[in-house]
This record gives structure tokens, C-alpha cells and sequence, in this order.
């Protein structure tokens, strides 16, 4: 006879094969804003005392919402590397090798989904309203069947649709968008047709999750690559040496990502680095046409102080921006020089700094590091520094301050490890309101590479990257087939962080920011930090229930 246990629960759980479901929140009440994505997750495990389960099963939705409901299923995946210690500081799940959830992948077979014996699994479930969708509360139920005629289980639950909207993202959001990673893993040339449509479907999910800044290579980033290496060129400007250090650009395939980039939802434009990561000893590699042939005329064998980069520099950074000009749009510019400098290459990276100035004055320049010795100096106006380093910066009042994470997690700050727990990804979004960051910049959207990209890897078989970087470090979405970017837990409880932080500022507009902080720290004792925050799934889920209720009161 089989037996099958089901249980509704948050979007912050997640589900281990060997996690038994009363060990689970129930939660079957939510409440949604119109123009918000409310998801939440069913737990499912069949037994059968015969052992004779049949393999696949039918989902049915129901209730008023099933017409705006999608399921997934919540797959797991092979995490060797879930932490840098055994004994990690900090938040985790588990520390040992295993099966993890994270993928959320479409159903195998058609609206089915297995039943092995004794397992525990779980659905994820994405309610989107239209336009124009009435407040009240309605019905929602997730059930399975063994046949069209004999249902083996079902839970339901109740959303209620607050007459209020969110207003739009504020907050900057951008996680490195490697083209050359989605070409080698598909096997098509770049910027073929085949992987421009590859590329509309990554950057398409990446808007939808809350990610409104790209990465966009008017050459081929340098972003980790080992000295003297090279990543597939994706290089979306034509250049050509048309006389003695004169060189003529062509736009067109530019301009074709900027409309597929507005298209698809993202508003800001981020320019590749000008100098190689970690020293900013060299060019990075740019591909010129020189008597008719094209060639690496630019790379590691290039000095990042020489008279011809120098002069390179002057005419193709005024021509970038002035090519964002014609479409209204160069105030939505950033630009890179460097990622990572230490203090070893503090007078290396002022000297390049200094280079670039003159071409790119009045643009934002942004880059990732830690030390506050680089704004001290004077040296960048606009430091990235790490959550875990941001007490100095914070203290000293800069404006517009954006943050960055890498790195498993250390000292317990939020991070995106499939290891750690749904909350300790999402609480950043009450992190960036708190603390009125104006941008986040992670370093791994769809990183597929090994260390240092000596080699591509297949990111199912070595999400850690070639055990360069724990679980879930370098990608928020797998490469799914016929070419649609799949989703991951870590991606929605980031989105849902996006989300909180717009939940926060319509709170603040009808309360005061004074109302909204103090209705964060509602309840916790001690100082709030990117590194002590309220710990637990109960503490986001109230927080958002409590700014509904606020809200529609």
C-alpha cells in the first residue's frame, strides 16, 4: 500500500532526501503583493510497503490561482565541496560532501513527478498575477495522483492579494553575465545566432530575478584568468588600426545588445575592466583587425602603462561613451579599472586609475576591493567593499556606497553557498535597506570555468568549479536544455531579498525610514551588521507578513 506524506512550507526551506517532513514549518498562509512573484514549495515522500512505487506521478493545481501558478521540481545536486572548513563559522545546513537541493528544473515527464520509495523531495510552486488582480483572498492546492482517478495526497493553502504594489527596484544589482561561458558549454560560435538566443534567455531570467546591471564585454573580460591564458573571445566592438595609432569602431553588434539588454529589463550597463585582475600589470585581451586580419593586439603581453594602450584608451573610451550617448544612455554607465587590488598594487592600480580619468569624468567608477586605504588616499570615490569589511567605509559616510561578497561565507555575513540555509542568502535585502547601500556586485552569475578558466567545466558535474570555490559561489542558474537557463534556490532567495527591499521602501514611504529600520531591529537585541543580523526563516517571513498588514491597514 503506498503511503504518501505531503506538507506546504515556505520557499526557505530546503528539502534533504533524508529530511523527515515533520522535521518542516508548515506554512499554508501567505500574503502577496499584486506585482510581486510569491513562491513557496510543497514537501512530498511516498512508502510503499512493497516496495513497488510507480516511477512517475501527476501534479494537478487547484484552487482560485491555479490559472497563475507554474510548479518545478526542486532537484539535487552533487556538492563535494559545500564549505572551505570542517568546522565553518557562520549558518550551514551541512558541511559534508552529498545530495543538495538547489536546481529547479522543469518536470522530466509532463506535469509527473517520482516517487522513490522513501525519499523526501519537494515542488516549487511561483504564483505571478496580472495586471489589474483583484485584492482578497484566495485558494491555492498542490495535489499528486497515482492515476487520473485515485489521488494519493493533498495540501492547500490560502494567499491573500494586498491592494498595494511594489515600486520599482532601487537598489543596483549586478552578478557577472559571462557570455563566453554560455558559448563553450552549448558549443556555438559567439554571437552567433544560436548564442545570441542563448544569451536573451540567461539575461531574460536574470532581469526577472531583480538583476538590473550587466556586465557588458565591448571586449573579452579578463575576470579570472590565469597570466598569460585567455577566455573564448567575446568582443561585441569591431575595432581596426586604420593608420598609425588610429583606430575606427564599429557599433553594430553594441548596439543589438543594448536593444536585446532594454528589451529584456536591465537598466545599467557595466564596462569590463580596463586592467588585469589582482595587480593591473596588463591590457586585457582586445581582438584588432590590422591589414585586413584580425589578431590579439592587446593581452598579457601588453603593458598597462605603455604609450600604446595609452593612446588606444583615449579613442576608445570616448567612443564608448559617446556611443551610449546616441541611445540617451550613458548615465547608466559604469566603469571598471581593476578587480581586487591589494595594498601591493595600490600605486599600480592609482597610476591606471589615473589613466582612464580623464576619458570617463563625471562616470561612476566601481571596483571591487577591501582595503580603506584606497578611499582614504582618494584614490576611487566609489569603493565595492566586502560585507565582511564594510565597517570603515560605513562609518565614513560615503554616499552611493555599493558591497560585494565572495568567498563561502566567512564570519557568518550572508552568502549565496548551497550549504547555507535559504535565509542566510535572502537577509542581505534588509542588509542593503538598512544600511542604504546603493549597489551589490557579485562576481558569479553563470561562471562555468575552473580556477582561473584554464579549462570550461560542465557546472552539474563540478558546481564547485573544480573545487575552486565552495557550492553555489560562481553561478546563481544552470545551463538547461534546448537552451533556457534554470533557475536555483540561491537565485530566488536572492530575488526575494530584492524584494524585501522594495517591501522596505514602500513601508518608508508611508511610515518614515526611522519607522522602517526600527521595524527591522522589531525584536533583536544588539547591534545590527552585516555580520550580526536576526538568524532564522520565521524572522523574514514576519518581517514581510508585518509590512502587508501595515501596509493594508
Amino acid at each position: 500500500m503506498t503511503t504518501l506524506q505531503m506538507k506546504m512550507v515556505s520557499s526557505l526551506e530546503k528539502c534533504f532526501w533524508d529530511d523527515p517532513i515533520e522535521s518542516k514549518q508548515q506554512k499554508n498562509q501567505f500574503v502577496m503583493f499584486e506585482n510581486e512573484r510569491l513562491s513557496f514549495q510543497v514537501m512530498y515522500r511516498a512508502t510503499d510497503d512493497e516496495i513497488n512505487l510507480q516511477r512517475f506521478c501527476p501534479v494537478r493545481i487547484g484552487g482560485d490561482l491555479a490559472p497563475y501558478a507554474k510548479v518545478r521540481q526542486v532537484a539535487n545536486i552533487l556538492n563535494v565541496y559545500p564549505t572551505y572548513n570542517v568546522n565553518p563559522g557562520g549558518a550551514f545546513l551541512r558541511t559534508t560532501p552529498g545530495a543538495y537541493p538547489d536546481l529547479l528544473r522543469p518536470f522530466i515527464y509532463d506535469s509527473a513527478v517520482p516517487l522513490p520509495n522513501g525519499q523526501t523531495n519537494a515542488l516549487w510552486v511561483d504564483i505571478e498575477l496580472p495586471e489589474g488582480f483583484a485584492a482578497g483572498k484566495y485558494d491555492i492546492s498542490l495535489s499528486i495522483w497515482l492515476n487520473d482517478e485515485e489521488c494519493l495526497g493533498e495540501v492547500c493553502g490560502e494567499v491573500e492579494v494586498i491592494g498595494e504594489k511594489l515600486p520599482p527596484q532601487k537598489l543596483i544589482h549586478t552578478e557577472w553575465f559571462y557570455t563566453d561561458c554560455i558559448a563553450n558549454y552549448y558549443h556555438v560560435k559567439a554571437f552567433s545566432e544560436k548564442h545570441w538566443k542563448l544569451i536573451e534567455s540567461f539575461m531574460r531570467t536574470a532581469a526577472k530575478n531583480g538583476i538590473n546591471m550587466i556586465l557588458t564585454p565591448i571586449f573579452t573580460p579578463e575576470l579570472d584568468t590565469y597570466i598569460g591564458g585567455e577566455r573564448l573571445t567575446t568582443q561585441l566592438v569591431d575595432i581596426e588600426l586604420v593608420g598609425k595609432d588610429k583606430y575606427a569602431f564599429d557599433f553594430k553588434q553594441l548596439h543589438r545588445w543594448i536593444d536585446l539588454c532594454l528589451d529584456c529589463g536591465i537598466e545599467y550597463f557595466e564596462i569590463p575592466h580596463f586592467f588585469t585582475q589582482w595587480g593591473s600589470k596588463a591590457a586585457p585581451k582586445i581582438v584588432v583587425k590590422v591589414n585586413g586580419k584580425k589578431k590579439k593586439y592587446f593581452g598579457w603581453h601588453t603593458d598597462s602603462m605603455g604609450e600604446q594602450y595609452k593612446n588606444f584608451l583615449s579613442q576608445f573610451i570616448p567612443a564608448i561613451i559617446a556611443e551610449f550617448k546616441t541611445r540617451g544612455l550613458d548615465k547608466k554607465l559604469f566603469f571598471h579599472v581593476s578587480d581586487e587590488p591589494s595594498l601591493k598594487n595600490l600605486e599600480q592600480y592609482k597610476k591606471c586609475k589615473e589613466l582612464i580619468a580623464p576619458f570617463v569624468e563625471g562616470y561612476p567608477i566601481i571596483d571591487a576591493l577591501s582595503k580603506f586605504e584606497f578611499y582614504e588616499m582618494g584614490i576611487l570615490k566609489k569603493p565595492v567593499p566586502s560585507t565582511r569589511h564594510t565597517e570603515p567605509f560605513l562609518k565614513a559616510g560615503i554616499e552611493g556606497l555599493w558591497v560585494y561578497y565572495c568567498g563561502g561565507g566567512k564570519a557568518g555575513v550572508s552568502d549565496r553557498s548551497v550549504s547555507m540555509p535559504s535565509e542566510r542568502t535572502r537577509i542581505l535585502g534588509v542588509q542593503l535597506y538598512y544600511f542604504d547601500i546603493e549597489g551589490f556586485l557579485h562576481w558569479g552569475y553563470n561562471f562555468y570555468n575552473s580556477c582561473r578558466s584554464h579549462k570550461a567545466l560542465d557546472p552539474f558535474c563540478h558546481p564547485d568549479t573544480g573545487y575552486f570555490m565552495p557550492t553555489g559561489d560562481s553561478f546563481l542558474v544552470y545551463p538547461g536544455e534546448d537552451g533556457e537557463a534554470w533557475e536555483s534556490l540561491r537565485l530566488n532567495a536572492l530575488r526575494e531579498a530584492m524584494d524585501d527591499i522594495r517591501a522596505l521602501r514602500l513601508y518608508e514611504e508611508r511610515f518614515g525610514r526611522d519607522a522602517a529600520k526600527a521595524l527591522i531591529l522589531e525584536g533583536f537585541d544588539g547591534e545590527f551588521t552585516f555580520m550580526n543580523y536576526p538568524q532564522g526563516a520565521e524572522y523574514l517571513l514576519n518581517l514581510r507578513e508585518k509590512i502587508a498588514n501595515a501596509l493594508k491597514n
